[in-house]
Order: structure tokens, then sequence, then C-alpha cells
């Protein structure tokens, strides 16, 4: 059996489901994790922030229910309600990330929400993965690269199909799978020890 984490960068609740997912991967080191980008911004919903009016007031409540970090920078960022959010630019950061160091993609996709929600980095920016990957102690200049490669890019719309095929469309869903078996762990807000119920549940099957 393997966990599969569908989330977004650019999802304030999956920001938020960090902590537990951090959680469930140190009580469980026997489940490899698999990280799949869920394309929460693309196309037509490719728009400036403003355009959504509703970030700051689920923010608050995500920190509320998560403890979930929004820190002043990203306020800033958001602040003239301009910016836009681009979901396939973070989908190839996180694939970037994750084929450097394919063990630790729960860790890196954390990472990649902090550097927006709490340090206000763009998440379409190249220079936002070099620090990235400088802190995780891997190859900035080879993360970068990879992150503007053309191949990273279908690797990033392959995980979008990879989240339609399982039926994902919320995010983050977390999966438990086995075999053809998929069953749903958490979807948008779950504590560890829920998470740890229904692992347990499975098992008693």
């Amino acid at each position: 059996m393997k966990l599969v984490h569908v989330y977004d960068a650019y999802c304030g609740w999956s920001h938020g489901f960090s902590g537990t997912l951090r959680e469930v991967v140190s009580r469980h080191p026997e489940l490899p994790v698999e990280v799949v980008s869920g394309g929460l911004f693309t196309g037509s919903r490719r728009v400036p922030i403003r355009e959504f009016g509703y970030a700051q007031g689920a923010n608050a409540r995500i920190a509320r229910l998560t403890g979930a970090e929004f820190g002043k920078a990203y306020d800033r960022l958001i602040a003239d309600g301009s910016f836009v959010m681009d979901s396939e630019a973070a989908a190839r950061g996180t694939v970037a990330l994750r084929d450097a160091a394919p063990h630790r993609a729960p860790e890196l996709a954390a990472a990649l929400q902090h550097a927006f929600y709490v340090e206000g980095l763009s998440l379409s920016d190249p220079a936002t993965y070099g620090t990235l990957a400088e802190r995780a102690g891997l190859d900035a200049e080879a993360v970068v690269t990879a992150f503007r490669a053309p191949g990273t890019r279908a690797a990033a719309e392959a995980d979008f199909r990879r989240a339609a095929e399982l039926g994902v469309n919320a995010f983050p869903t977390l999966l438990a799978v086995h075999g053809d078996r998929v069953t749903v762990l958490a979807e948008g807000h779950a504590s560890a020890d829920d998470i740890d119920r229904r692992l347990a549940a499975l098992d008693a099957h």
C-alpha cells in the first residue's frame, strides 16, 4: 500500500494540511508517499487573485482550523489583487523538486507552499525553486533547469490527468492505494489521528 497526496501548491487548504501530512509521514515511515499536483488554477481559472475575492476570509478560517501560517510577505504579494496563481507553473516546480529527491516529495511540497503563503514568493519564478533547492541541499541549478524544461511541462500535465483518473476534484485529498483499491483518507481537512483511524480500519479488512 502507498499514500497518494493530491494537492495544489496554490490551494490554501493544501497549505493547511501540510502539518497533518508531515505527522502522518513521521508515524508511517513504512508507507511510500506519492505527491501529485491537482491543477486548481489552470486554463480559464488562471486569472488575477482579485477575481476570487474570498482569499483572505478563507485563509483566516484555514489558519483557525489548522494552525497554518499566512505571512505578511504573502499579504503584500496579493494586496493589490493583480497576482496570478498559475497552477501549471507550481506543478512544474513540484515535478522539478520531486525528481531531484523523490523520497522527500511531501517535505518539498510543504516547502513550496511555505515559500508562497509565508514568504510571499511567486511559484512562477524560477528563482523560487533555486532557493528551495539550495535550502534542501539539492542542486539548485539542476532544479531550475528542470523547472524550465519542456519535459517537466508534460510531467505536470500528467499529474493533472492522474488526479482526474483518481477521481479527485477537491484539494488536498489523501488516498490509500492498494492494488486497484483506492480509499479516501482525507479531503480538505483532517487530523493525523483521523487518518490513523481510517488506516487502521483498512488494515482490519
